[in-house]
């Protein structure tokens, strides 16, 4: 496995999207094209409902993991003003739909949620749902932060629908935590937990990360011991992702010889892997753990997972509208991005502007793609009896899965791409396989983070 990880440890997308926003097409992108798109696809998927992410910016401090956009601040002031433009933003989407749509799942993401007070968090959602139905068996989910996420937030959100948390841990270790700018003691994420409990939240997450800059084997395994002790739900157990050519300064706390080498990280995965599912936790996708009785786990079993910019979900829906500032829209057949700057987008969204700024429209190729990379994702195999498949080169794919296939990462006969147990660590490098944009054009600067 050591070679194995040496020569795939490459740069690598986590494929949330297909294409990847690098590879957008955003010069033959248009807002006209994309308002086209939604209502399309809203047309053809109303039964199955929508979904919808709210991106709320603001953190009190700064994580030097932590990739997302975001507004460093203090100052509480912003909040509402911030909901007010989201929420007009939303009547911008309503009124395109041209009637209520019903809203099958429902994210706040951030930054950190709970930077904002319960009363205007329970605000905004009474907000959305006020010119929009709430589907029988919705998914209302938050991200929270254990240092400030008080009861009060988890009550306040539990009587407008949440049911579902997922609190960001990292790793317990203190010094891991300094380097990370992320000081939480167990005792924090141990409270919240058991709060949400009392509630009556039904499914608990804790995002735990590998490859952070200090930490060693003896961190990863200290902190699945204390997560043992709280046994949330599920959990993500994912890559640290090193990109500060990207992000600016924050990932910039620490050097980059502070890193567990690639073969530490992987052993960290692998023993990871293996003490989880020790515990009762089945291995989902690429990086999610669950228990059998997890929403998660039982949508592997019935063939319903699916994964978008919000990570691995238990349904799919067609059409994902993404509010606020940098937020992702998905309508199936294309993408689109709003604006990263907050004055920005609160100014257009002021002069009843929707904030795209730039997006990508998928045409047949893509389409058959993204489907082949779902299913790799999702299921780790995928079929070419898709339809449509002379829009593929797949030939060209297979040719460039041929060294993975002598390497057993994955087996492939007359109709079908199968994943195996050995190949799973390694699904990034088979999914770039497919990636027909990436193959064409080989980015000239560092895009993506190292696959392992």
């Amino acid at each position: 496995m050591c070679d194995l990880t040496n020569k795939y440890n490459v740069p690598g997308p986590r494929y949330t999207s297909y294409p990847t926003v690098p590879y957008w097409d955003i010069e033959s992108f248009s807002g006209k094209q994309w308002k086209n798109s939604v209502k399309h696809s809203f047309s053809e998927s109303k039964d199955e409902g929508i979904s919808v992410y709210i991106h709320l910016p603001f953190c009190e401090s700064m994580c030097t993991f932590c990739g997302c956009h975001k507004r460093i601040t203090k100052r509480h002031d912003v909040e509402l003003p911030y909901i007010k433009s989201v929420l007009k933003e939303w009547g911008m989407y309503r009124e395109l739909l041209g009637t209520k749509p019903t809203i099958a799942e429902l994210h706040l993401g951030g930054g950190t949620p709970t930077f904002f007070s319960p009363e205007n968090l329970k605000s905004l959602i009474k907000g959305i749902f006020r010119i929009a139905h709430k589907a029988p068996n919705a998914v209302l989910s938050f991200e929270g932060h254990p240092n400030n996420t008080s009861k009060a937030h988890l009550q306040a959100l539990f009587e407008v629908g949440f049911e579902r948390v997922c609190f960001g841990v990292q790793d317990y270790n203190e010094t891991v935590q300094r380097a990370i700018h992320r000081i939480q003691p167990f005792e924090n994420v141990k409270k919240v937990t058991q709060w949400a409990r009392e509630i009556g939240y039904t499914s608990i997450g804790h995002d735990i990360i590998y490859g952070l800059p200090f930490q060693t084997l003896d961190h990863v395994k200290e902190t699945i011991a204390k997560t043992a002790e709280l046994m949330p739900d599920r959990l993500a157990f994912y890559s640290y992702a090193h990109v500060p050519w990207l992000k600016g300064n924050g990932q910039r706390g620490f050097k980059d010889e502070d890193l567990p080498t690639p073969e530490d990280k992987r052993l960290q995965y692998e023993i990871g892997k293996k003490r989880l599912t020790a515990i009762g936790y089945k291995d989902i996708g690429m990086d999610h753990f669950a228990l059998k009785s997890d929403s998660l786990y039982q949508a592997v079993e019935n063939g319903n997972l699916h994964r978008n910019f919000m990570g691995y979900t238990p349904s799919k829906t067609q059409l994902m509208i993404g509010l606020g500032v940098s937020s992702i829209s998905d309508s199936w057949y294309g993408f689109a991005q709003n604006v990263k700057n907050l004055e920005e987008y609160q100014y257009l969204v002021e002069n009843n502007v929707l904030p795209v700024y730039r997006g990508h429209l998928l045409n047949k190729e893509d389409q058959m793609i993204r489907k082949h990379i779902l299913n790799l994702m999702c299921h780790f195999e995928t079929s070419w009896e898709l339809g449509n498949e002379h829009a593929l080169d797949v030939q060209h794919i297979i040719d460039n899965l041929s060294e993975l296939e002598r390497d057993g990462l994955v087996e492939i006969d007359a109709n079908r791409i199968t994943v195996t147990q050995k190949g799973r660590p390694f699904i990034r490098n088979i999914s770039m396989a497919f990636d027909l944009k990436l193959q064409r054009k080989k980015p000239d600067t560092r895009l993506f983070s190292m696959t392992v």
